[in-house]
């Protein structure tokens, strides 16, 4: 048939990519491109393949071999440019013509169609093949793509590309207030050395409960290097809340392997707690991986933590048990976030 277009979602087991790779080996299938993208529920994998069977076949074969919702579509040999260098040459392209920004955002979506749409964007689209892009308070780019759903990191790459195309932003305080539900203010601030002893005095005045939660082990301390991991702004990004001179919560967005994911962590002191501190920082971590380009963060907990299972469904996560029965983790889309 020649080029095709192949994508599938697969669960997030060893093993899955090879036995697709191995089922389009089967069909004469020659793998010219490939790309990973972690989505809600797996992880789905596309093929740019030069193979001789039908678009059918291709399908059942992927079906066989573990995939789902698996999507076949014709393709051209223009697609074999590398993705890496040819959203490089777009932004390149937008830099100098920024008005032309839906027409190179539907190029690098490879979409049918991409139009400014006015007044309040639409966040949640029944539609999987419809992607809002939001550009300012009332004005965005509504994407249409017909042969292939959107995905979270295609998502996120569009985001990232729009931001190419606006002024800078004006350099924000890096302190901001937080009121919570009784009317108390907590100020938020980046973690840096100087809270370092603050922090000690945090992780001392929790219960071992608290800090089993957040750590998986009651440790009385936190280790120097395990401090100097959550400043270390190249690894992630570190928020503190503090009241009356006191640090009485800590939020930490580690950066992972997977350039779409994040993961998120959070502790707070015991008679803070059910105050909507947690709630707080978790929103703002959320939101700084969004502007940050993340698709995903997800959260490891303890399944008898039973508040941080409560916070993570009210920000609209999706919560799965490990292979570990007293392990969960919980996977949030960060447009999910309203």
């Amino acid at each position: 048939m020649g080029f095709l277009r192949i994508r599938t979602t697969v669960d997030e087991r060893p093993g899955r990519l090879a036995s697709l790779a191995a089922a389009l080996a089967e069909r004469g299938g020659n793998i010219l491109g490939l790309s990973v993208q972690p989505d809600t529920d797996g992880t789905v994998d596309e093929f740019v393949a030069d193979i001789p069977a039908s678009p059918e076949a291709v399908k059942a074969a992927l079906e066989s071999a573990g995939g789902r919702r698996v999507q076949v579509v014709p393709a051209t040999a223009h697609e074999l440019t590398d993705e890496p260098t040819r959203a490089l040459l777009l932004a390149s392209r937008l830099r100098g013509a920024p008005w032309r920004l839906p027409e190179l955002l539907a190029e690098l979506l490879r979409a049918d169609d991409a139009r400014w749409v006015y007044g309040e964007a639409v966040r949640d689209l029944p539609d999987p093949t419809l992607l809002v892009v939001p550009v300012a308070a009332k004005r965005a780019i509504k994407v249409r793509r017909s042969d292939l759903p959107f995905t979270l990191t295609e998502a996120a790459r569009a985001a990232s590309f729009v931001r190419l195309a606006q002024p800078p932003a004006e350099p924000s305080s890096s302190a901001r207030v937080l009121r919570l539900s009784d009317g108390v203010e907590a100020e938020v601030r980046p973690l840096t050395n100087i809270y370092r002893e603050a922090i000690r005095d945090l992780h001392e005045r929790c219960s071992p409960e608290s800090r089993r939660f957040r750590y998986f082990t009651s440790m009385p301390s936190l280790p120097p290097r395990v401090f100097d991991r959550l400043v270390d702004r190249s690894r992630g990004l570190s928020l503190v809340a503090c009241h009356d001179g006191q640090v009485v919560a800590m939020a930490n967005l580690m950066f992972t392997p997977d350039p779409g994911i994040a993961e998120m962590a959070v502790l707070v002191e015991d008679r803070w707690q059910g105050r909507g501190l947690g709630a707080a920082l978790a929103r703002t971590l959320v939101q700084e991986a969004r502007d940050l380009g993340y698709a995903e963060v997800r959260a490891t907990l303890l399944s008898d933590n039973a508040r941080m299972r409560r916070l993570m469904i009210s920000l609209g996560a999706t919560l799965a048990y490990t292979e570990d029965p007293g392990v969960m983790e919980a996977r949030l889309a960060v447009g999910a976030l309203v």
